[in-house]
Parts: C-alpha cells; structure tokens; sequence
C-alpha cells in the first residue's frame, strides 16, 4: 500500500466514523442540543491539552531510552527544577479554572427545568413512561399519544415527565438533555427543534425485557397550522382515553404500535403522579412515636 492510498484510507475511516454521529448528540437540530455539543467539544478539546503531551512524551521517552541504545543514557544531574514545577502545576491549574467556570455557566444557562427564554409562548407535554413505551398528553390539546410526539418546529416545549413504574430517562439526543422519570415524582425539561424534522427518542435507562423496544419518534412539523392539522386529525380519529383504559394501556407490552386519543380524562397526568401518595395521611399517623405502639388505639377506646 502507497503513501496516497494511505491517506486516502484514513480520510474514508475518518468519514465513516463522522457519519456515526448522524443522528445523535453530535448533530444537534435544537438550540439545547447545539449548546451541548459546544460545550462537549470545549471540555473535550482543554482536556487533551494536558493528555495528548502527556501521551506523546511518555511514548517518545520509552522509545527513546528502550534497551538495547547504550548511547542514549538518561543520567539527570538535578533533583528539582522549579521551571519544570511550575509547568506541571500551572498548566493543569489553569484548564481546571476554565473548565469549572464553563460547567458553572453552562449548568446555569442549561438548567433543564429553566424555561426557554425569547422564544416565546411554550407548548406543555406531559409525558409518561409504561413499561415499555411512552404516553404523550397534551392537556391544552385534551388529546394523547403513544409512541409519537409531534410538536411544532421553533416552538419551545415544556415537558412534565413522570413514571408509572419503574424509572426510565427521556432522551431526544438531537434535541438535547436527557432527564429520568420516576414514579411519584414530576421532572420537567424544556426543549426547542430549530428545524422541521423526525428525531428518534428512546428511553437512555435499563427497564427490563421489554427496554430496547421503548422508543418514539419526536416530529417537529413546518409550522403551527400543521400541527393544529395533526392534533385535529387526532381528536377526529382518536379514542377517549378513560382511566379505565390506562389501566388496560399500563400493562407491560413490547414493541408497542403508535396509537391515538382524542379526548383524555381530565386530571389523568396529576392522578397518575400522585397515585403512590394515597394512604399517605394515615401512614403519617402511625408514624407518629405515640401511636406507632398502638395502632388500634382509636378503637380501643370505643
């Protein structure tokens, strides 16, 4: 093999692995996202300031005095060197303050939970994961989705995410952060697609057998009237989703089809959060040192 075809090599693996990153974190299509990978590449390119020296230097000194090159003795005549000291401590010193002034910035500025500001009025999705898919409620809509989020393109997005079991994290990689959903709890995460689009969603947490199925498509369409199209195509088409019906929709399955609803119990998200905190007040009660010793006090008295 020549020197170009070489080259030509390293340039085809070099394109190949680029293209690995279509589709992921790496080829972001929100504002979250681009922010993300910004701050990725900064932190990755001031940590190989202290690591590619650091590997180049201990490769070349290992080639440089192996065994076998009598003539290449490493005989140092001092014991300490305050230029050398001064280099090792400072440099490292230096990529430290940087770095935690640009997580310090970015945790501030990327706080999930923070609304998306000047970008106008933000479209709110309730979101549930079931083992194994995904429940999308839009409660201003009063429809309901499995399996596929649509949402407007250049429209921030307030996501109310919860758990009916077991915990899982809601990840749209080209849109930006990842946050878990836990049952009984309501984490929230707010999120823009600057271009119309399809961008894969998934859950990034081990849930068990049915895990690699639980994955949606996140739809930005062109522009508001064509989401006011689809959401009307659902209400037309969709059926009511009862509590009734969600418990017949939480029961595990794997692979699970997109479906529709066009009318959603009032309350069902708030209901579905607080389901664990029922009893919560009489648990409290016994809990208490006076009673813990006599739970049927009350009726002993009688």
């Amino acid at each position: 093999m020549n020197k170009r075809s070489v080259v030509n090599y390293a340039f085809a693996s070099l394109g190949l692995m680029l293209t690995g990153c279509s589709g992921g974190i790496l080829d972001p299509k929100g504002q979250i996202g681009m922010d993300e990978k910004s701050l990725i590449i900064i932190a990755t390119v001031l940590m190989l300031l202290v690591v590619v020296p650091v590997i180049i230097l201990t490769l070349y000194f290992a080639w440089k005095y192996r065994d076998g090159r009598d003539h290449e003795i490493y005989a140092p005549k001092w014991a300490h060197s305050n230029k050398i000291e001064a280099v090792v401590w400072t440099i490292p010193i230096v990529i430290i303050i940087v770095l935690g002034v640009i997580t310090w910035r970015s945790t501030q500025s990327l706080d999930p939970y923070k609304p998306l500001e000047g970008k106008g009025e933000h479209l709110t999705v309730q979101v549930v994961s079931l083992n194994w898919k995904w429940l999308f409620i839009y409660p201003e809509q009063g429809i309901a989705t499995v399996n596929e989020l649509v949402f407007p393109a250049n429209v921030p997005v307030e996501y109310k995410i919860t758990s009916e079991s077991t915990m899982n994290s809601f990840f749209i990689p080209q849109l930006g952060s990842q946050i878990y959903s836990m049952a009984g709890m309501e984490t929230q995460l707010h999120l823009i697609a600057n271009e119309p689009g399809t961008f894969k969603g998934f859950s990034a947490n081990y849930s068990g057998a049915g895990f690699t199925g639980m994955k949606f498509d996140a739809i930005a369409t062109k522009d508001q009237a064509s989401f006011d199209n689809w959401v009307a195509d659902v209400k037309a088409n969709g059926e009511a989703l009862t509590a009734g019906r969600y418990t017949k929709l939480a029961e595990p399955s794997e692979y699970h089809p997109v479906e529709y609803f066009g009318s959603v119990e009032q309350g069902l998200f708030h209901t579905i959060v607080m389901k664990y905190m029922q009893g919560h007040g009489e648990m409290s009660y016994y809990a208490k040192p006076e009673h813990a010793a006599h739970p049927h006090h009350g009726k002993a008295e009688e």
